[in-house]
């Protein structure tokens, strides 16, 4: 099997010049794009498996880093929640045509939504996995001490430790004010596509019940919920990753 990530990316210019990094398989629809996390980039185990199992299926398949991710341009302390889902529409737009499967990775599935509502017609269906639309506000802000949140609108910037990474995230003042100008889930979510979660019990970042918030704030009743009793955030062990492949079929045949 050929590595998914053995060629170099292909690379899209936006109008500011900032250059968004992706790999694009033609083939049958729906195309199926990925949607990753905070931080995170395509290189990853669910991006590229996901990116397998399309070529062998001739599924056409989207993977993209954002701004200030993995070989995109930019600085990541310059993202934001509104950049981040402008990528995700620009490449929809110019990258893509008929419709679409999203598949969001936790931050992904907020950017997910965001490009769901500003192309309805486009999308034929929606998996989140561990979706976490309004982190910054819900399951960061929330939950800072008030040094932290102290730190940040004094200084612009907090050093996050994270598990994923030796290198703290940088939580800013930018990304925390920008979220809340792209909040989804305080009023219903005018979406009729299906949706389906993928969300793990043992998640320390995004608590399964986030995922019932969601839910309840989506407007179709075409959504289910799979919760895996020991799965953890990133949900790429080999159960796991059959359990989307499985989801992305059902999807992209329904």
């Amino acid at each position: 099997m050929t590595d998914a990530n053995s060629t170099a990316p292909s690379i899209l210019t936006r109008a500011d010049g900032a250059t968004i990094a992706y790999h694009r398989q033609r083939g049958k629809g729906p195309t199926v794009v990925f949607l990753g996390g905070f931080k995170s980039d395509m290189t990853g185990t669910k991006a590229t498996a996901l990116d397998e199992h399309c070529r062998e299926l001739g599924q056409a398949f989207l993977r993209f880093d954002y701004f200030g991710h993995g070989a995109s341009s930019g600085d990541f302390r310059q993202g934001t929640i509104g950049r981040w889902a402008d990528d995700a529409v620009a490449c929809i737009d110019m990258l893509t045509d008929g419709p679409l499967v999203l598949v969001g990775s936790s931050m992904g599935g907020w950017i997910m939504l965001l490009a769901a509502l500003a192309r309805p017609e486009r999308i034929k269906a929606l998996i989140g996995i561990a979706p976490a639309p309004d982190f910054t506000e819900d399951l960061m802000w929330a939950g800072f001490s008030p040094e932290v949140k102290e730190a940040i609108l004094r200084d612009g910037e907090f050093a996050r430790p994270s598990q994923y990474d030796p290198d703290p995230y940088p939580i800013t003042r930018k990304l925390i004010e920008d979220g809340r100008n792209h909040l989804v889930m305080r009023e219903t979510i005018r979406l009729d596509m299906p949706l389906r979660i993928l969300q793990g019990m043992k998640d320390p970042d995004v608590p399964w019940r986030h995922a019932l918030k969601l839910i309840d704030a989506y407007a179709s009743k075409d959504v289910t919920l799979q919760l895996i009793k020991n799965g953890d955030h990133r949900l790429s062990e080999p159960a796991d990753i059959a359990r989307l492949l499985a989801t992305v079929d059902e999807l992209c045949a329904g």
